[in-house]
């Protein structure tokens, strides 16, 4: 059978419906932006961003951007009413006080039980971007993944050990993919969903993991 894979908007769409009212969430650079976009009407969610910002909105309209107003990723957000901006050690002290309930990141690997790399590929050369992303995944109460499955390259991100530098050691709840979503346990990976058309067996062959059902 043939699927189509998540869209990087769908792939938001999909973990803002599992975000829960009420619920004060940091979106990570990259694609967890997109989530802002696709919040859910009628829900009160508080999106925060590292660089000092508290009651973030969607993307503005284009050429509607203000650039004195920006998530960690330097890009324009808004400010729904009620909001707020305020000292990066103040987020900080947020992110590490365990006042988030949910923090959303992208990475470069996840092992099958929940261990996060996601700063540095190791390579000679690479640029070492940690940011908050240490601090986020320890402090707040759920760290989720936002990730295509495979690499440029075809390999899964998802994996037995992470082999790169470690961001956080068993803090991965749920990572969402491309084709499908995952819980990390201590047990393994066990499935959530996965976009129609992929069979069980062809996703174990892409993850190269056994995959439990619920």
């Amino acid at each position: 059978m043939s699927y189509q894979k998540r869209s990087k908007d769908e792939l938001a769409k999909r973990v803002a419906l599992d975000i829960p009212d009420g619920a004060v969430v940091n979106l990570g650079i990259g694609q967890p932006t997109l989530v802002a976009n696709h919040i859910p009407p009628g829900l009160e969610i508080i999106l925060q961003s590292e660089n000092g910002i508290l009651g973030m909105g969607p993307a503005p309209a284009p050429g509607q951007g203000d650039y004195d107003l920006i998530n960690a990723g330097k890009q324009p957000v808004t400010l729904l009413p009620g909001g707020a901006f305020f000292h990066h050690a103040d987020s900080f002290a947020m992110m590490r006080g365990g006042h988030l309930d949910i923090c959303v990141l992208g990475a470069f690997q996840v092992s099958a039980s929940g261990d996060l790399a996601n700063w540095s590929t190791g390579e000679p050369g690479a640029i070492p971007a940690v940011g908050g992303a240490m601090d986020l995944a320890i402090g707040a109460k759920q760290t989720w993944v936002m990730m295509d499955l495979l690499t440029k390259q075809g390999e899964s991100k998802l994996v037995r050990a992470c082999t790169y530098p470690l961001t956080g050691l068993r803090c991965v709840k749920r990572v969402y993919t491309d084709v499908g979503t995952f819980a990390c346990t201590p047990e393994g990976l066990r499935l959530v969903d996965k976009v129609e058309g992929l069979s069980h067996a062809e996703l174990e062959k892409m993850v190269g993991l056994p995959i439990a059902t619920a």
